[in-house]
């Protein structure tokens, strides 16, 4: 598959996606700001209820097609006759070849730390010791000084209106797919489901995340098969216990020309001196540390 850069990526100027709101700021003036909208989509595998999220609602497609993936209800060879979102009833519908029945593991619901009412089942590792993840591929510092840049000044609704996480599939210093959404298990998902839908091959990929590095994202990242994984925010211990345990590059606190990298140490490679460290671009240094960390 020939992938350019950005092929899927946010559209800030999606009417349903944000909405205007008057108030008033820390001087008692009146304002009018741009506000992220969410809202309710409720996910059936075949004819059975999987779950209710709270989304911006855009590639819904992706979204229940990555879900399904990584909680291990859909498998990589399994072949979905259909996928059916309506708008007006806030469904979405995967249809399969295979006949599925997912009752048993529904009632093993695990809170976890993602927000948005996250949620991981209890058998969710159940691959994770089978994943080997590729140990030639590399993580060049200059690709990782290029990609920091771009995705900080790409066209975002962060940017349009924060409350909001990102997550972007990169291959060397391109990036590939930007997905937004108010969880960041939401974010990741819609990427494994667009991997999937277009055969995107993991091995030679990097994986941005503005949220932090938790265990979940850990996990869903190495499910993906995906060698490493990037945030501009910091990370949890069990986060790096796992992704020591896979061998997953995990490198944290990526912001200008800094970085700490604490797993998979071996696949980076120092090939620009990062000199005096780089600013972030400034609407991004005015927001602070952003709703995740």
């Amino acid at each position: 598959m020939d992938i350019q850069e950005l092929v899927v990526r946010p559209d800030p100027a999606d009417p349903r996606l944000t909405r205007r709101v008057s108030g008033i700021d820390q001087t008692g003036r009146a304002v009018e700001t741009a506000v992220t909208m969410e809202r309710p989509l409720t996910l059936f595998l075949n004819a059975q209820e999987i779950v209710t999220m709270m989304t911006i609602a855009d590639y819904p497609e992706y979204l229940a097609l990555g879900y399904l993936l990584n909680q291990n209800m859909l498998q990589r060879d399994d072949r979905v006759t259909e996928v059916v979102h309506d708008e007006e009833t806030e469904t979405v519908v995967v249809r399969t070849e295979r006949a599925t029945d997912y009752e048993q593991k529904l009632r093993k619901k695990t809170l976890t730390s993602g927000c948005a009412q996250g949620t991981v089942f209890g058998d969710l590792m159940e691959r994770f010791e089978e994943v080997r993840l590729a140990p030639e591929a590399r993580l060049r510092t200059s690709w990782l000084y290029r990609l920091t840049h771009k995705i900080n000044t790409a066209p975002s609704l962060y940017l349009e209106a924060g409350a909001i996480h990102g997550c972007v599939l990169c291959q060397e210093d391109r990036p590939l797919a930007y997905m937004e959404d108010v969880g960041r298990h939401n974010a990741v998902d819609k990427v494994a489901g667009w991997m999937w839908r277009h055969g995107v091959e993991p091995a030679d990929k990097i994986f941005y995340t503005t949220g932090r590095l938790t265990s979940e994202m850990v996990i869903k990242t190495v499910q993906m098969g995906i060698p490493i994984l990037v945030s501009r925010s910091g990370f949890t211990a069990w986060g790096v216990e796992l992704a020591r345990q896979a061998n997953l590059t995990l490198v944290g606190r990526a912001r200008g020309k800094r970085f700490v990298a604490l797993a998979g140490l071996e696949r980076i490679e120092f090939d620009l001196e990062p000199g005096e460290p780089g600013d972030e671009d400034d609407r991004h240094r005015r927001k602070g540390s952003r709703d995740d960390d």
